[in-house]
């Protein structure tokens, strides 16, 4: 396990996590709040997004219970997120993380809330990260309460910043900064 606190583990994918990744990216529920429900993945597109070039992207498998339950990945943000997110202070350390919980029977159970606290603390342990920011849509009440839930803050609405389901969606820009 790279990570585990209780029930909840996560640790880097696997060759055999492709078809677990199909599974998740292509059902419409999980769709509608990741990726879209107008873009399915197949095996080539998981292979290409999730294990292809990595770069510093840590890309990593939720267990709970020891069962595959979703997907959280987490990265230094490069030069180009600090400007759209108006961070120019090259000395901070600032992480991005993103994540899904695949199996929609895990939904609302507090799992999500314990992933984000879990890695979070490895962020700011670990890593030194002085900041963590996420980009929800701001559509997303129940992914924005959660991560409220875990600290985290509304710094700055992004308009038109990510594309989902035919058009661009605001986000917000939401971030935890280390105390």
């Amino acid at each position: 396990m790279f990570l585990q606190n209780g029930r909840l583990a996560i640790r880097e994918l696997i060759e055999e996590d492709k078809q677990l990744m199909v599974k998740w990216l292509s059902d419409p529920e999980v769709l509608q709040y990741y990726e879209g429900r107008d873009r399915p993945a197949d095996l080539a597109q998981v292979e290409e997004d999730f294990f292809g070039e990595a770069g510093d992207e840590l890309r990593c498998l939720i267990l709970y219970e020891k069962n595959p339950i979703g997907y959280v990945q987490f990265y230094p943000i490069g030069d180009e997120e600090r400007e759209i997110y108006g961070y120019f202070d090259a000395l901070n350390t600032i992480y991005g993380m993103d994540q899904f919980i695949g199996e929609v029977s895990y939904w609302n159970k507090g799992i999500g809330t314990q992933l984000v606290e879990m890695v979070v603390n490895y962020l700011f342990t670990d890593r030194k990260a002085d900041r963590i920011v996420m980009d929800p849509q701001t559509w997303n009440e129940r992914a924005i309460r959660c991560y409220e839930k875990s600290g985290f803050k509304k710094v700055k609405l992004l308009p038109k910043h990510e594309w989902h389901e035919g058009e661009y969606r605001d986000c917000w820009l939401i971030e935890k900064k280390r105390e």
